[in-house]
């Protein structure tokens, strides 16, 4: 475990409630951090520092197994992560009637609610785990509501959200806030090089993800390479596609985003975030790059649309070409 998070979780630990919110940007660990506490309260051997780690509790959610665990999430994250869905909602995949879910569905919370009225199993109590919490909408929101303020018996909550905002204030107001660490970039380094991120591209994939420590490890282990990231400024002013070739076109409009960000700091006398100066082209005026910035706002609400992704990635590099070139 991440050091910073093995020192929230002692934290955490020591403290007495039903239910947290663990709080901050994408990338800072919250979901392993929500894990962490769910394996420390139901572990039969536990100390202060956390869960034994090798206990029959332990192991039962190492597997996604614990009958006294509920995990939810989206269904494409559940999926994603390697979490059993529900029966039915497995079989309406399987059937193909429809796509995974990309909220919390209200059907999941419902019997999330149901799950902690029952009996705990291993005699333990029994944990709920809501990530990424702000994916519920109103209607699910409400469903947990009343059980938040009211949980029965022995069981505990933990949301962890990206956006905390976004969640509806009777939720945050019933829970114990938690702001995630943003660990300093001596913390970060050592541990990504302990993942297996070699010294030098764990620097490039750290600026990538702005500081990120959890994004910067998925990007090596989605196998980006740092000269792809490096060559993408110049490969965008020549309007050349080739640059995002295997990404997806939220993946290619996440980078470009990422780019114009940068572009507009230039423009203001400010130094860049996610790009070495170095690799970066003059910046252009700020008119075309508030415009480049909407339309690529605007292409991110239909990312996971249908298009032809060969087509959508060209106009996006055309796009840019357009906007990097442009000089009023």
């Amino acid at each position: 475990m991440a050091p910073w998070l093995a020192t929230q979780r002692h934290r955490l630990l020591a403290q007495q409630g039903h239910a947290w919110l663990l709080q901050g940007p994408s990338g800072l660990g919250q979901f392993a951090l929500a894990l962490e506490l769910v394996r420390a309260w139901l572990c039969e051997a536990p100390s202060e520092h956390g869960a034994c780690g090798v206990c029959g509790s332990c192991h039962a959610i190492d597997v996604h197994t614990h009958a006294d665990v509920c995990v939810l999430m989206p269904e494409a994250e559940m999926l994603a992560r390697g979490w059993p869905l529900p029966e039915k909602a497995q079989s309406e995949l399987d059937d193909k009637k429809r796509k995974p879910s990309r909220e919390i569905r209200v059907d999941a919370m419902r019997q999330a609610v149901e799950f902690s009225q029952r009996t705990s199993a291993r005699g333990r109590g029994k944990a709920v785990l809501v990530y990424p919490a702000e994916q519920m909408n109103v209607v699910t929101a409400n469903a947990l509501l009343k059980t938040l303020e009211e949980p029965p018996g022995d069981v505990r909550f933990v949301l962890a959200s990206e956006a905390a905002h976004q969640l509806l204030p009777t939720i945050r107001s019933r829970c114990l806030g938690h702001t995630m660490v943003w660990p300093t970039q001596a913390e970060m380094l050592p541990w990504l090089t302990a993942q297996g991120v070699p010294a030098g591209a764990a620097e490039v994939f750290l600026r990538t993800s702005g500081g990120r420590p959890d994004d910067a490890l998925a990007l090596f282990q989605s196998g980006q390479s740092p000269q792809t990231w490096a060559q993408l400024p110049q490969a965008m002013l020549r309007g050349d596609a080739r640059a995002l070739d295997g990404w997806t076109p939220a993946q290619a409009i996440e980078a470009l985003q990422k780019l114009c960000h940068d572009e507009l700091l230039l423009r203001v006398g400010a130094p860049p975030r996610y790009f070495a100066l170095a690799d970066l082209p003059a910046a252009p005026a700020i008119g075309p790059l508030t415009r480049w910035a909407r339309e690529l706002s605007t292409a991110a609400r239909t990312a996971e649309h249908p298009f032809n992704p060969g087509l959508m990635l060209e106009a996006l590099a055309a796009q840019a070409r357009k906007a990097l070139h442009s000089r009023q």
